[in-house]
Formats: structure tokens, sequence, C-alpha cells
């Protein structure tokens, strides 16, 4: 596919007369020279080509503003593929960021409280689903936010061709606890596409 030229002309145009080598630089030089390469790699198009697989886990560091962490292992079990966990805070409400390699899914499970409780997801980053049972799945894109209800039966995870990092808030509760199910089916996921 041929690189769509890239121009800018707000140097010129806004700037020409009150200061022309900023002009030329902004214009010419930057969007002209620097931003036509041949071969030049945008930063929507790295993302396009190296998010799949084990490969794009560095352009997808980048991308993360939260740390990534250290493999998940405490709760390796409960997950199909691989996760990571980095606990953002422990003070007040305590969240961590989880990411999924692409694939990655948790097991169907259940936030228990007999008062509050549940939880809370927000993407921020990559691309995944949420579910909860006898729904239809819903696509997580950053910036998109999940509240989970105590007591509701779910999953989260990964696209299949998506590395996927959310924050994860524990609702605080009366009573409560997780409770982990069975794994989401390869037949069940395979259903969602990409």
């Amino acid at each position: 596919m041929a690189q769509e030229k890239i121009t800018q002309t707000a140097g010129h145009v806004q700037l020409g007369e009150f200061a022309p080598k900023f002009a030329e630089l902004n214009d010419d030089v930057l969007f002209g020279e620097v931003w036509n390469r041949p071969g030049l790699r945008l930063a929507k198009d790295v993302w396009a080509d190296d998010t799949a697989g084990t490969d794009g886990k560095a352009a997808f560091q980048r991308e993360m503003i939260f740390p990534v962490g250290e493999p998940n292992t405490a709760y390796a079990k409960y997950f199909v593929g691989n996760s990571y966990l980095a606990q953002v805070s422990k003070e007040q409400i305590p969240f961590a960021n989880v990411t999924f390699e692409p694939g990655c899914r948790n097991n169907w499970h259940i936030h228990r409280a007999t008062k509050g409780g549940g939880q809370m997801l927000v993407c921020v980053a990559g691309k995944g689903w949420y579910q909860e049972e006898g729904k239809p799945a819903v696509q997580m894109l950053p910036g998109d936010v999940i509240h989970i209800p105590a007591n509701v039966k779910h999953w989260h995870g990964a696209a299949a061709d998506s590395w996927f990092a959310h924050l994860a808030f524990e609702i605080p509760g009366e009573n409560a606890s997780n409770e982990w199910l069975e794994p989401v089916t390869d037949e069940e996921y395979e259903k969602l596409g990409k």
C-alpha cells in the first residue's frame, strides 16, 4: 500500500511573515521531507503491524503508560495464555494493571459480596473483550470502562490479534471474595473473531 503524502501548511499560512524560518522548517523539512521519507512507518502503521503476537510486546509497551508488570504466576491457573500483573496502588482503593498477551483470557469468575463489591475495569491499551454470562461479548478499547456488579459471572481478556491491558479496581464490599470457575473454551472464544 502506497503511503499517503503528508502535507502541512500551517507554518507558511500562519507564521510566514512572523517567523519565516520556522515556517520553512515546519512545512518543508518536517512535513515535506521527514514525514514523507520512503519507507517511513507512522505510529498507526507500526501498531497495526507489530501488536500481533509476542513480537508486538515492545510496541505495546511503548504505548503503555502503566507498567506491564511481572508474569502473573500467582493466578496463572485461572488464565488461558500469559498475563502480567503490576500493582499500581495499594492506597485508598487498591488497583492493578493487568496485561494480556494476544488470545489470553481469564476464566469465568464471580466477585462475590453480600453488600457492595464487584469490579471496575478501565482499558488502557490494546483491544480486548468482556462478557457476562448469557450476554454478548463487548469489545474493549482504550478509554472504555466496564462496571461489573457483585455476583455476576463474567470473563475478560485480549482479542486474538492484540495485546490488551486494563486497570482492575476491586470495589469494596461486605464478605467480598472471588470465585474462579471454568475456563472460557476455545470454541466460545473463537466465535468472537478478532
